[in-house]
């Protein structure tokens, strides 16, 4: 018995990878949060789906159980890619402990598809490293922002839209007034992709609360030669 979990990426479904809309057509039951990915983005396969918005862990994998036992081919989609902030673990265990073996699919992270809106290199030779973090909230009590902005890495705020102005006065303590960019519902029909130096971002981005991506860093501007072509 097996449920294959699907990264469907950052919203736009000509992103999807080839294996995991291979996996898409041939699934029967499709698992979907609906707050994040609209039903219409899967219009096209003709499984049975179950928009998974507002129900509880305990009710997601006693539904995906079911019909798997029942012999279904069924499909849990993630957004963006299953390794950043999607609750993946979670469901797994508690799906392995039933005896459902799982097989992940990567998908395209909105980080990755605002990078490349940006045209931007994220980690180049003079910034080294990329950082993907939030800021603290409702499910984090507690945050790092001014550790990680000392080390000379490009940060990006996943699930921190609503607090770009606290976190841009914070960095702009440690870091200057270094470029920032902000990705709204990246690769989908209401994309807005706003940039500017951290000291105007939020002005720039305000109304934006969510579904956003916030980039800070000297990353974004790199304009060194790197030594794989010299």
């Amino acid at each position: 018995m097996k449920v294959y979990f699907v990264g469907f990426g950052p919203g736009d479904p000509e992103l999807l990878t080839v294996k995991g809309y291979k996996i898409l057509s041939e699934a029967e039951v499709i698992f979907y949060p609906g707050s994040i990915i609209p039903e219409e983005s899967l219009s096209e396969f003709k499984a049975l789906k179950i928009n998974t918005h507002g129900m509880k862990l305990e009710k997601i994998v006693s539904e995906i159980e079911k019909f798997v036992k029942e012999g279904k081919k069924v499909v849990r989609v993630q957004s963006g890619d299953p390794s950043i902030y999607s609750a993946l673990k979670e469901q797994i265990e508690e799906l392995e402990k039933r005896g459902i073996e799982c097989e992940v699919i990567p998908g395209v992270s909105s980080v990755f598809a605002a990078a490349a809106k940006l045209k931007a290199e994220l980690a180049t030779s003079d910034v080294p490293t990329l950082i993907v973090t939030r800021a603290a909230g409702r499910t984090l009590e507690k945050d790092e922002i001014e550790k990680l902005a000392e080390t000379n890495s490009t940060l990006v705020f996943l699930l921190s839209a609503a607090k770009i102005e606290d976190i841009s006065k914070r960095l702009l303590k440690v870091l200057g007034d270094v470029p920032a960019a902000v990705a709204y519902k990246v690769t989908q029909k209401e994309e807005k992709i706003i940039e500017g130096n951290l000291s105007e971002i939020a002005e720039k981005a305000k109304g934006i609360e969510r579904m956003a991506v916030f980039i800070v860093g000297k990353a974004l501007k790199s304009s060194r030669r790197s030594y794989l072509y010299a």
